[in-house]
């Protein structure tokens, strides 16, 4: 079997990796020529391979039938049956009776083809994607900040000569490993509840009550400027609204920070001291500062903090947000997000909308308007005037989603529920027709990194069974539902074609990047736009070189690894400070809930888990449900080590194993997000959205903790995390 260099199908480093084949099975190893892992991999980088020949992989498609049981089906009948439904649903009901729920793992071919079918064989506004829940926040706040969102406006390597790095919310050591190979160098602040292991690595670890990093973002600005550390020339030349960011900021001194927070006084001022003594500091945030109700208000307290001091826009310091999904920078730029169009444009703007219009080959007024966001889209399945059916590709929202329970109770609830995967998801088990689709070894395409640097996805195999690509089902789809076949093309190197054409002149423009490039290796960091004459590089569309007018031969765009350095993407060149303020979280402890409950991520598991814990290694490292209780807090809650708890919110209730854990909050127990069943996260977790960037707030609810009804106190050996559903054949769950 043929080598081909790709990336790891997991996070947004998008780790460079080497797949080939070794005695009949597929083998993996790390690309040591790929900048970003520098050789490196995490032990799910590792194990990737074994989610090729997982026992339970979809190979045909299914169809539930009058008995209520999922059963094989052909291509062609499902196909027909979907598109003949959908065609009824929208006759009875308008095009916005159907929804689309895309992922943040799709590709960039994918994603655009997924927001062009939704917007243009259907006709529905109501097209969203689980990247709402990763990343929202801060692409709101970097937009409002730097007029562009991307997670690094740098290459991930320029972190390697930083001094001093400040970590809000961010726990890489376990989400994303190989980036610690680029912070070792660095002395590490920490802000997070847990000591976790990024925690224990840091050089000063904050450990605030969750739902306050906004008071200690306010409170390190406020320190930063009463010590003298702001620095003035930068911000009289290239930024605005500092006076009103400052009044908000002066009002948090740090003995009220503490109050609020936890986190002491004099640790506060050991972090702004550190910031401000290093000749090159970055601040990244990660999801603990942005899955809140307030969480874009968050992150723009982190970003003012760090235009104070001048970092943004300065080679070797800067702001960004650690991207969690693999295509999560990518596959919100392109189209399958509810308010935007391809190249990072706002579906409002009458000129972008003309623009897409003219590539699809539509009128701008045939377009839909925004949607429903991602939560707000899900809780309205099967409600009067939400969709009747919906289309989930790339994404497991019966498990991922806030408020689980009652998600599963509007997924169940739908005239007709189609899903696009590849292995058989909660989500799947929950569907009406299931559609087996490739997955990454078996597929073409591009994704695009945290720090925006598009790359190249190579298959290696041949797809088993009957699988078909997405794009396959798209074009089978549009073509039933009356589209033109040419419309929605099946190749991965088409589609990416036309999205160049699409995305020319946005915020995240790709009409300067072609495969041709990105083959011959290439580092292209959009925006990366074409050369005068259509010319995209070797083998692109004007020929190698192309002229300009005077008949010289002109080089194509090099691409934009770094954001901001000469001025901010705003039409004045300048930032903006945000004018913020502390609030609380939509839920604080009370009598009944006298805890803080806060969610995240372990080192052996991925997102919704449906990958992960199909692969024995990483299901051995991590097999069930756990909650992290202080040991006072267990003892006076009635709980021991290796008990079965319940942990319960306003909304419901998950079991889990208890760990004692004596660096805990004593006021907080945390949990995983990756489990399903009885032991799913989310059961608890609060729908509160943030207002700008519909965020819901899965880092902080209040819960109560107690022994399980009719379970001893004491450790417990059965296993309290349900198995992988089997057989997939069977009855509605």
């Amino acid at each position: 079997m043929a080598e081909v260099r790709t990336h790891c199908p997991y996070c947004a480093l998008q780790c460079g990796t080497v797949l080939g084949g070794e005695a009949g099975r597929t083998v993996v190893r790390p690309d040591e020529e790929f900048p970003v892992n520098q050789g490196g991999l995490c032990q799910k980088g590792w194990t990737a391979p074994a989610l090729l020949g997982t026992p339970d992989r979809l190979t045909r498609p299914l169809v539930r039938g009058a008995d209520g049981r999922l059963a094989p089906s052909t291509w062609e009948a499902a196909l027909d049956m979907i598109a003949a439904r959908l065609g009824d649903i929208r006759a009875e009901h308008g095009p916005d009776a159907v929804g689309v729920f895309g992922g943040g793992g799709l590709t960039n071919e994918k994603a655009y083809q997924l927001g062009k079918f939704a917007r243009v064989a259907l006709g529905t506004s109501q097209i969203d994607y689980n990247g709402r829940f990763c990343m929202s926040s801060a692409a709101a706040a970097g937009t409002a900040a730097f007029g562009l969102d991307r997670g690094l406006p740098f290459p991930v390597t320029d972190l390697g000569g930083a001094e001093v790095i400040l970590l809000a919310g961010a726990n890489p050591a376990e989400t994303m490993p190989p980036l610690m190979r680029h912070l070792n160098k660095a002395r590490l602040i920490v802000i997070d509840p847990r000591r976790t292991p990024t925690a224990e690595a840091a050089a000063l670890h904050l450990q605030p009550a969750p739902g306050t990093d906004l008071a200690l973002a306010l409170g390190l600005l406020h320190l930063a400027v009463v010590e003298g550390h702001a620095d003035q020339p930068f911000l009289n030349e290239r930024t605005t609204g500092f006076d009103a960011a400052w009044r908000r900021a002066a009002a948090w001194w740090p003995e009220r920070v503490e109050r609020v927070t936890g986190v002491p006084v004099a640790e506060q001022r050991e972090a702004v001291r550190m910031l401000a003594a290093a000749r090159r500091a970055y601040v990244l945030t990660g999801r603990g500062a942005e899955q809140h109700s307030k969480g874009t208000d968050t992150v723009s307290a982190f970003i003012n903090l760090a235009l104070t001091l001048g970092l943004p826009g300065r080679q070797g310091s800067g702001y960004g947000c650690l991207t969690g999904q693999g295509n999560g920078q990518g596959g919100r730029e392109h189209g399958q997000k509810a308010d935007q169009l391809p190249g990072y444009r706002m579906l409002t703007d009458p000129a972008a909308r003309a623009h897409v219009a003219a590539v699809w080959g539509v009128e701008p007024e045939d377009l839909p308007g925004p949607g429903r966001s991602a939560y707000e889209l899900l809780d309205a399945l099967g409600t009067d005037g939400g969709p009747r059916a919906l289309l989930v590709f790339g994404s497991n929202p019966a498990v991922s989603a806030p408020h689980a329970a009652r998600i599963g109770d509007r997924l169940a609830s739908l005239d007709l529920l189609v899903v696009a995967d590849f292995v058989p998801s909660e989500t799947a088990l929950l569907a009406d027709v299931v559609l087996p689709v490739t997955q990454w070894a078996e597929e073409e395409g591009t994704m695009t990194n945290l720090e925006g640097r598009v790359l190249r996805r190579r298959r290696l195999l041949t797809p088993p069974g009957e699988a078909r690509s997405d794009l396959e089902v798209l074009h089978g789809l549009a073509v039933r539902l009356g589209r033109p076949a040419a419309q929605f093309p099946t190749e991965p190197r088409e589609v990416f074609e036309e999205l160049r054409r699409a995305s020319r002149g946005g915020r995240a423009d790709y009409s300067g990047i072609s495969y041709e490039r990105l083959d011959a290796g290439e580092a292209l960091y959009w925006p990366c736009p074409e050369a005068p004459g259509g010319q995209a590089g070797p083998g692109g569309p004007a020929g190698p070189g192309g002229e300009d007018p005077a008949g010289e031969e002109r080089a194509p765009h090099p691409g934009t690894p770094r954001l901001f350095l000469d001025a901010f993407a705003h039409p004045d060149g300048l930032a903006r400070f945000a004018e913020v303020e502390h609030r609380d979280s939509a839920e604080t402890p009370d009598a009944d809930f006298p805890l803080y409950a806060t969610t995240g991520r372990v080192l052996a598991q991925y997102q919704s888990g449906a990958q992960t814990r199909r692969i024995p290694e990483l299901h051995a490292a991590a097999p069930e449900m756990f909650v992290e209780v202080h040991p006072d807090t267990a003892g006076r809650h009635g709980l021991v080590e290796g008990a079965a708890a319940r942990v319960s919110s306003a909304r419901g209730s998950t079991v889990a194993r208890v760990r004692l854990v004596g660096t805990l909050r004593t006021d907080t127990v945390f949990l995983p997000f990756h489990f399903a069943g009885a032991g799913r996260a989310n059961l608890i977790t609060s729908p509160a959205l943030d207002p700008r960037s519909k965020m819901p707030e899965f880092k902080v609810c209040a819960v109560r903790i107690g022994p399980v009804a009719g379970r001893p106190a004491e450790p417990a050996a059965e296993p309290l995390t349900e198995p992988l559903a089997e057989p997939l054949i069977g009855a509605r769950p």
